[in-house]
Parts: structure tokens; C-alpha cells; sequence
């Protein structure tokens, strides 16, 4: 990449390209890679873990005083001056994806100081697609840079989204959001990675992207990438707090507030009367406490 960007950022596109090359080593049998199962639907591979130690490796050579956040190791705090200096880290965003051979997959790795995202990286290994940020210098798919889509009415968006697929998720609340948004614009799609739902909406090849239970380390980078390209994230009600609200909207700024206004209710921050009109709709959703939602499974996060 090019001299003129920031160190820290080409130490991040170092560590995800080498994570990178530990993935698709493994995706020419994917078949044999070790997977274990951290709760229902949720997997981790030896290739998560392998892909996590190589980036952080890099990071550290470089930067040893710098805290890390990692999906599957955790976090570790930072020292002296540089405590404050914090990577994020997915080190394989669509592990599902990767191990049945679907190749939507990435590497998301972002640097916090003090509580904003300064750096980020979206790496695609499967089409060697780099995505990547610099906090007030705009964002960029490898050498070009890149924008949000401008288009001003949501009947013509391409709209993202993630579906729940943990046991306990509100898999019925989020069946109800979907029903408000399918209707209202060109078509919705799930790729299986939000890291790269994200870059996608910078890019401008998708419009917007909702989610709900997501973590930091999927978010992270990717919010980057939408702001520097000019696009808006936040939480369903459209406020800028979501980093750790595992709840996450973005788009662009004319997209986003029509996305805000059908996805507010279903947010944790939304009124109390809302989120009565939700529990409603739930509840008279068709089998909705039936034999397809398990006891275990709460209606909604309210």
C-alpha cells in the first residue's frame, strides 16, 4: 500500500494480510479444518485462532505497549502512555460461511484511542478486497477511494441485514422488523458477514445494513469505513452510541433517517410505548409462542 498512509494503518493491513493468507491456505480443504461449537449456530475454527494469533502478533512487534480486544482471546490492557491505544479484532467475520465453503468472509481489525476509532481494516481474502480507513482522511477499497451510494429514496435500495441464529436471540422481534423494512425497499440480502456489510454500504454497493447482536469486533472497522465515506452508523433510533449496544444501523444520511424511522421502535432505547406496540406485534405474529420458538427463546430484548 501506499507510504502516505498511516503507520498504524499499515501495520493493521500487514496483520490482516497475513491473517488472510492463513485463511485461504485452509480454504483449499476446508473440509478438514477443526471446528468446534461455541453455543448453538455459533463456530469457532483452529483457522480463527490461528488467523487471531497472526494479527496479533503484528500488531505487538509493532506496537507491544497497545491493548487488544479479540473476539476469541479477549481482552488485554494496554501499558504506560499507550494504554489507551486499543485494537479490535475479528480475525474471521463469517466463520459459518468459511466452513461450509461460501466464500463471504473477512478480517476486521480497528485501532480505538480513547474511545474512537481512529484506524480500520476490512480485508476479503477470497477476492483480495482491502478495504480500509483512516479517521479524517476518508475510506478506500484498495487504491480507490470510495463513497456511500447516493441514492435518496429507500424503494430503491439494496438493503443488508444479519439474521438472529443464537438460542435466545429475539428471533420473532426481529421477524417483525424485517416485515416493516422487505416492503419498503428493492430487496434485502444476508450475506453472513457484517464486517463486510458494512465496507459494502461505504462502498456504495449496498445502501444500508441493520442488525441486531452483534459485538464490537463486528462493528468496529466497518463504522469507520461508512463514515469516512460519507454514510451515517448508529443504533435503530439513529444515536451514535452502538459500539457495545449490539445493535447497529447504517446507510447513507438520506437512507438512514427513512431506515431510523422504521427500525426505532425495535431498538433498546426506544420509548415505552413502543416497545408495548412491538411486544403486541410479537405476540400476535402467527405461532409466534408456538412450537417454533423455543421456551428458552425470549419474544423480545425489552
Amino acid at each position: 500500500m501506499s507510504s502516505n498512509l498511516h503507520p498504524m494503518l499499515n501495520v493493521a493491513i500487514k496483520a490482516a494480510r497475513a491473517a488472510g493468507a492463513i485463511i485461504n491456505r485452509a480454504a483449499l480443504d476446508v473440509e478438514t479444518v477443526r471446528v468446534t461449537t461455541k453455543q448453538t449456530n455459533d463456530f469457532v475454527t483452529e483457522i480463527d485462532h490461528a488467523a487471531e494469533a497472526a494479527i496479533i502478533e503484528t500488531l505487538l512487534t509493532a506496537y507491544p505497549d497497545h491493548g487488544i480486544w479479540a473476539e476469541e482471546s479477549g481482552r488485554r490492557e494496554g501499558k504506560g502512555r499507550d494504554k489507551n491505544h486499543v485494537w479490535i479484532i475479528d480475525p474471521l467475520d463469517g466463520t459459518t460461511n468459511f466452513i461450509h465453503g461460501f466464500p463471504v468472509y473477512c478480517v476486521s481489525i480497528a485501532l480505538m484511542v480513547n474511545g474512537r476509532i481512529e484506524q480500520a481494516v476490512v480485508y476479503d481474502p477470497t477476492r483480495n478486497d482491502l478495504f480500509c480507513a483512516t479517521k479524517g482522511r476518508g475510506a478506500y477499497l484498495n487504491d480507490r477511494r470510495i463513497r456511500v451510494a447516493k441514492r435518496t429514496t429507500l424503494r430503491d435500495c439494496l438493503i443488508s441485514t444479519g439474521f438472529p441464529f443464537r438460542p435466545g436471540d429475539a428471533f420473532q422481534t426481529y421477524l417483525q422488523m424485517l416485515a416493516d423494512v422487505m416492503p419498503k425497499c428493492a430487496g434485502v440480502r444476508r450475506p453472513g458477514s457484517a464486517a463486510l456489510d458494512l465496507a459494502y454500504v461505504a462502498a456504495g454497493f449496498s445502501d444500508g445494513f441493520f442488525e441486531m447482536g452483534l459485538s464490537p469486533w463486528d462493528v468496529a472497522a466497518g463504522a469507520l469505513l461508512v463514515t469516512e465515506a460519507g454514510g451515517l452508523i448508529g443504533n435503530f433510533t439513529g444515536e451514535a452510541d452502538f459500539l457495545e449496544q449490539r445493535e447497529c444501523l447504517a446507510a447513507n444520511p438520506r437512507i438512514y433517517g427513512q431506515l431510523v424511522g422504521l427500525t426505532g421502535k425495535y431498538s433498546k432505547f426506544a420509548s415505552a410505548g413502543d416497545k408495548a406496540s412491538v411486544r403486541q406485534a410479537v405476540a400476535k405474529a402467527p405461532e409466534a409462542a408456538s412450537e417454533d420458538t423455543p421456551p428458552s427463546e425470549p419474544s423480545a430484548p425489552f
